[in-house]
């Protein structure tokens, strides 16, 4: 018994290291584009008019979250992300209960580190986005599925539907996981290890979708609009097969077999049918049903953040393959060594703080205002949104809004201009009378934004004849945002 209890400590112990450098420590790094259209929505309400171009974004019962943090803590990096630490702790513990009950106890340990082992499961935790939620509440519905299902009452199938009638009120894209519910309830009650009757069954899945009802009206009219919200191309069969996470199975499974075949241990064995279907169902539902969507509307949804909720599937499937391998009194020592692997291979130890995304906007607005720049310094500021485009978007279009709310979260000296997600006929008159107008006048002029943007934007203000001979400079690496001062010679030469 002694020996049980250091096991289960050193576990704990390594369970919580990880979760320190991976999801702590990235906590207080610079918001990326998606969080500060978080910030937006928390500072401005959901009804805000500039947030009719994406109404798609303000639908969620997350923003309920960051909005109660920043009133508590204050509106910082912070405090924005901690609801989604905390969401994902729990949805953490709810995923080793679930593997001990699906497979075995000890598993629950193994399918934890499986879960860490995947960077996409790790990046809800410091993301100020609906995911971490949606993880939590699919987990909790999961849990009291499988309850409603072990125990035949009544109260926990009307709380299963209740919970999970909250998982589409997070993200409208989560709309897959309920045929992973749909599955798992159907393959419990035809293999009859359920008490849970047909008619049962039927209703608590007719109250789930009578809950689902006013949702349903919403997601319909974002659809008439999503192909205007569409950022990524098709989705091919490579696409497909790197979201089913297959390196995770073979590297579980290979592991798990060389193990036993060095210390020649017996054979393990799979969990049963109507385990195997929950974890096959959240596996495969959301990879195969966003595919499918994406090809058969034209709308891609099929984007790896939109794939996170399904992560603890394929980390439950790496999980059943290994116990083909290993007798269940092995599953501790294979934990430890898969969490230490983890912790090393993960924990991005060049940097005391690693970054959450590869985003730093507040390093480069605080590289842009150490420049000295004046008030009316120009600055052009292409927006990171795809809806900004004409007709919506216009030479005087309010920067106070959600297309610019990297503008709003971390300010710049000078004087803003904004430009369109992409070049257009529009952008180029504009860019055209500055440098005819503006630019000469001012002696130096910044651009600042997403990378690509402003990288083509530095391209064709080098090619105007009116600024040849003028110079330009970066001003740090940011990740995948630029900021580049252009400036007279004189003006150089001066400072």
């Amino acid at each position: 018994m002694k020996r049980h209890s250091i096991d289960v400590y050193w576990l704990a112990l390594l369970v919580a290291l990880c979760i320190i450098r991976l999801w702590v420590m990235p906590l207080g790094s610079s918001l990326w584009v998606d969080e500060m259209a978080t910030s937006f929505v928390v500072n401005h309400g959901a009804d805000d008019a500039t947030l009719r171009v994406a109404p798609q974004v303000p639908m969620s019962i997350y923003y309920a979250l960051p909005r109660a943090a920043g009133k508590l803590f204050g509106f910082s990096e912070v405090a924005y992300r901690l609801p989604s630490l905390l969401a994902m702790i729990a949805a953490l513990w709810l995923i080793g209960k679930i593997a001990a009950r699906l497979i075995h106890p000890d598993a629950g340990w193994f399918t934890v580190f499986a879960c860490l082992a995947l960077r996409g499961f790790n990046d809800q935790a410091a993301d100020a986005r609906p995911y971490a939620l949606g993880s939590c509440v699919l987990c909790v519905s999961v849990w009291l599925l499988i309850r409603w299902l072990d125990s035949n009452r009544w109260v926990d199938g009307i709380l299963f539907a209740g919970c999970a009638s909250l998982l589409w009120r997070v993200h409208l894209v989560f709309w897959p996981f309920y045929a992973m519910f749909a599955a798992y309830a159907i393959v419990r009650v035809a293999r009859r290890d359920t008490e849970v009757t047909w008619l049962r069954a039927g209703a608590a899945f007719a109250l789930l979708g009578a809950l689902l009802a006013p949702v349903a009206g919403g997601a319909a009219a974002i659809l008439r609009t999503a192909a205007a919200h569409v950022v990524s191309p098709l989705p091919g069969a490579t696409d497909l097969a790197a979201s089913l996470k297959l390196g995770l199975l073979a590297t579980c499974s290979v592991s798990a077999a060389i193990l036993g075949r060095w210390l020649r241990l017996p054979a393990g064995k799979l969990p049963a049918w109507s385990p195997l279907a929950l974890i096959a169902a959240w596996w495969l539902c959301a990879p195969l049903g966003l595919f499918g969507f994406s090809w058969l509307t034209g709308n891609v949804t099929f984007v790896p953040r939109y794939l996170y909720l399904g992560l603890p599937g394929a980390a439950l499937a790496a999980t059943a393959a290994a116990a083909l391998f290993i007798p269940p009194r092995h599953w501790r020592t294979l934990s430890l060594a898969l969490g230490g692997g983890v912790l090393l291979l993960l924990g991005q130890w060049t940097q005391l703080w690693p970054p959450h995304h590869n985003s730093n906007w507040r390093g480069a607005a605080l590289s842009l205002n150490a420049q000295g720049l004046g008030a009316d310094t120009p600055v052009i500021c292409p927006s990171p949104f795809i809806e900004a485009k004409p007709p919506v978007w216009r030479t005087d279009y309010p920067m106070d809004s959600f297309l610019y709310s990297q503008l709003l979260v971390y300010r710049v000296a000078g004087r803003e201009y904004p430009f369109p997600f992409e070049s257009s006929p529009e952008a180029v008159l504009e860019a055209r009378k500055l440098t005819q107008e503006v630019l000469p006048a001012a002696g130096r002029f910044a651009i600042y934004g997403p990378e690509r943007s402003v990288l083509d934007w530095r391209e064709w203000f080098r090619a105007q004849p009116e600024l040849a001979a003028w110079r330009y400079r970066r001003l740090g690496s940011f990740g995948d945002v630029e900021a580049v001062v252009f400036e007279k010679p004189r003006v150089a030469a001066g400072r």
